[in-house]
């Protein structure tokens, strides 16, 4: 359900940031704010700011920013409602009842069925597994070395011979048989009725990153198919959007983490203390998979069979992780086949090894290319620089390229300047990229003018939240209509209106937006410091470049909004011409 603005601020009023997230990152107290490492990127200095006056968390480093509510979104992928809850209880706030809808409330009750139904078949298999109709699981996982407190972490479990064991159980505590196949336990035929789903299996339950129990992978005993068996889709398993070990992986804090084929990879590389894999649903990883990895971190290391299968399996997923914004590695497990196996005759240490000199994805793709190849034959050797040239074109930044072009000219004992050529004969060829250039010296990128504008009108936003007190002096030459972008519009509204009424905060002003990166933005606006003012002249001459930006760029905006048939065109324009004018002869201060 939605909560009333009243209910959602007095939860976010009664939870403090600092203490809220100080129970997940270990924070600092540095001048006003307090600073620890990002939880939400790989980073080995602090700039992670939480601002116990604003409210609020922003980090400098990945641009992640937020209030109280949106950290545990994101930290503990959580929803909107959820986060609310979590933080009600904490604090002792009451909520509203829920949606008492009939509709609602048969869609909640259903859910909630499913849950527990899933939840007692966990329970089930746990207990048959380590009964003595469960010994052959029981050798199967002793027999790939797991230990008890292993087994126990991950729920493991084993499905009877017998196809109507689980039924039988279910019924017995009062669930039917359209709930039992609606929770994607059992099946229905004429022959043999409602009977298990899942029967002679080791069976690994599938928790959702709250710990639910919301679907199982089975693996038969012996040589039946399929070998390995997934829950179907159902009201609370998607399997394109969980991830088998997530609900563990999310608290790993590597800086990345680590995607595997199958259960039994994510559990050994668990039980050696490589607690960031995780794996996908008996599927294809898929975008879904990619975005919900990218809010526990920006990198991540394929670890896929060394077979064809597994090959193929990694140059999708590349593809899938660029798609995502997220970067990648390639792990190489080579002579063995997957990190099971690699572990169990390898160890700990050399894994880790791996893990460090895990492969720059490009480099990866450029080897199964030349595996093509036939190096020692002229021709097919030709025909491989000339593919690499192409793949080469893909970078379409003239730095990035240059830097690969002369890496892989390296690597593989070409001459660069040959190489080079050949990327800017394809690249002009395919007008994929322009051919690299060197930069003349002096020339910068250029910075466009709305960047600018936007950067003055962050600075204003960040100085009003920190010196409430220079807001008359504000107000007397800005008004959020001098704001060019509409975003930024809004919260000046807000923020605007607040200081009038004697109640702004910025942290409730986050919970006016829902779409994370709109968080991300708004949470800038309201963190971008001025540097090097060391002066009160500095100071008065910030403050006066500052308030001239923003009404100098919103005096652009608003001409060339205003069409030349409008009847107030000429009057809006002298208007705003006027008052720039005065502006610009004004002597402005924030301390007068």
């Amino acid at each position: 359900m939605r909560y009333s603005d009243e209910i959602i601020e007095e939860v976010r009023s009664r939870s403090d940031i600092v203490d809220v997230i100080g129970q997940y990152v270990h924070l600092q107290k540095k001048g006003a704010n307090y600073f620890g490492l990002c939880p939400f990127h790989n980073e080995k200095s602090g700039s992670f700011s939480v601002s116990p006056h604003k409210q609020m968390y922003y980090c400098f480093g990945c641009g992640a920013g937020g209030n109280v509510i949106t950290f545990l979104m994101k930290y503990d992928n959580l929803t909107f409602q959820e986060a609310i809850k979590q933080l009600a209880e904490r604090a002792g706030v009451k909520l509203p009842d829920e949606d008492n809808s009939p509709a609602a409330k048969a869609m909640r009750d259903k859910r909630q069925i499913l849950l527990d139904i899933n939840k007692e078949a966990a329970k089930y298999y746990y207990y048959q597994l380590r009964g003595k109709s469960g010994q052959k699981g029981m050798e199967y996982f002793k027999g790939r070395q797991l230990t008890d407190e292993t087994m126990q972490h991950f729920g493991l479990g084993y499905a009877n011979i017998s196809s109507n064991d689980l039924v039988k159980h279910l019924k017995s505590l009062g669930y039917n048989d359209s709930q039992i196949i609606d929770a994607g336990l059992a099946s229905h035929d004429e022959r043999m009725g409602t009977h298990d789903k899942f029967w002679n299996r080791v069976m690994f339950p599938i928790q959702d990153a709250s710990q639910k129990v919301i679907g199982f992978g089975g693996r038969v005993m012996g040589d039946g198919k399929p070998k390995y068996l997934n829950s179907p889709e159902t009201l609370i398993f998607d399997k394109s959007r969980n991830l088998f070990g997530l609900n563990y992986a999310k608290n790993a804090r590597a800086g990345y983490m680590i995607i595997c084929e199958g259960y039994m990879d994510v559990i050994a590389m668990h039980q050696a203390g490589f607690n960031m894999a995780v794996a996908s649903l008996g599927t294809a990883f898929t975008t879904g998979q990619a975005m919900i990895l990218k809010r526990y971190t920006d990198e991540v290391i394929l670890s896929y069979d060394s077979d064809e299968a597994g090959t193929k399996a990694a140059l999708r997923g590349i593809g899938i992780l660029r798609e995502a914004g997220l970067k990648g590695k390639v792990l190489d497990l080579r002579p063995h086949k997957d990190p099971d196996e690699f572990i169990k005759n390898e160890g700990k240490e050399a894994f880790e090894e791996r893990i460090r000199n895990a492969e720059n994805t490009f480099f990866f793709e450029v080897r199964v290319m030349q595996s093509k190849h036939d190096m020692s034959d002229p021709e097919s050797k030709t025909e491989f620089h000339r593919a690499l040239a192409k793949k080469l074109c893909e970078f379409e930044e003239a730095l990035e390229r240059e830097n690969y072009i002369e890496a892989v000219a390296a690597k593989y004992n070409i001459a660069v300047d040959d190489l080079r050529r050949l990327v800017a004969h394809y690249a002009s060829q395919g007008g994929l990229v322009r051919p690299s250039e060197k930069p003349k010296s002096g020339i910068q990128k250029k910075i466009l003018p709305e960047d600018g504008a936007r950067k003055n009108q962050r600075l204003l936003l960040t100085w009003l939240t920190d010196e409430p007190a220079i807001f008359p002096k504000v107000k007397k030459w800005i008004d959020p209509n001098d704001f060019t972008d509409e975003l930024y519009r809004n919260v000046a509204n807000e923020l605007f209106e607040g200081m009038e009424n004697g109640n702004f905060s910025p942290a409730a002003i986050l919970d006016r937006f829902t779409d994370e990166e709109q968080h991300s933005k708004v949470a800038e606006m309201f963190n971008t410091n001025l540097v090097e003012i060391e002066t009160k002249d500095q100071r008065k001459k910030a403050f006066r470049d500052i308030i001239y930006g923003v009404k100098s760029a919103g005096y652009e905006r608003q001409k060339r909004e205003l069409k030349p048939d409008d009847p107030e065109f000429l009057t809006k324009t002298i208007q705003g011409k006027k008052n720039l004018e005065k502006l610009a002869n004004a002597d402005i201060s924030p301390d007068d």
